[in-house]
């Protein structure tokens, strides 16, 4: 569980990840936009890998929620996954930060554990996804003519191409009213 400062620590980091982008993340710039010292930042984060690791926690247990919910709900498994996209435009869309951090490779490519962290979210949503599919296709609401592992990246992989056409443009479009031609065009696709 996180302290208050361990919070406004986060938030400032997302703050400063929008505003200056990832190489504007320092303990130097954390510190100074909270209005303390530097080892005031080291008492509660090791650095800022650790920094990172917490924000990834933070999206990692809203995501399993949001799909582990979709899983245990009695509806059409394709309005499953249509909830399961809005969920994430809704939250993109409150935090577009967040965007920066989960699908930034170049912040990744030599930090293991940040690799570690995002390779299990990114394993545990898509067993989830794949559970859900493999419910569709036997209740005839999914096509079966494809393999759940292969429709789950497919889906998957237009959920991040698109939130990350979203986050280039600069937020240029409404994700939620956009993200619904996306949500409509997979459910043509999958059925």
């Amino acid at each position: 569980m996180q302290t208050e400062r361990q919070k406004e620590i986060i938030q400032v980091s997302l703050d400063l990840i929008s505003e200056k982008g990832i190489q504007g993340l320092t303990i130097k710039n954390i510190a100074s936009k909270i209005g303390t010292s530097e080892p005031a930042i080291y008492r509660h984060y090791e650095n800022k890998i650790h920094i990172l690791l917490s924000i990834l926690d933070s999206f990692r247990d809203f995501s399993q929620f949001a799909f582990k919910e979709e899983l245990s709900k009695e509806i059409d498994s394709v309005d499953k996954i249509s909830n399961i996209f809005n969920k994430h435009f809704s939250e993109f869309t409150t935090n577009p930060s967040l965007v920066s951090v989960i699908f930034s490779e170049g912040i990744f490519a030599n930090e293991e554990l940040l690799i570690a962290k995002i390779s299990g979210i990114m394993t545990e949503n898509q067993e989830i996804m794949q559970n859900i599919i493999i419910q569709g296709q036997l209740n005839n609401e999914i096509r079966s003519d494809i393999d759940p592992q292969t429709l789950s990246t497919i889906i998957m992989g237009s959920l991040r191409l698109f939130v990350k056409k979203w986050q280039f443009s600069k937020h240029s479009f409404d994700l939620i009213k956009e993200g619904e031609s996306l949500i409509n065009s997979i459910k043509t696709i999958i059925k």
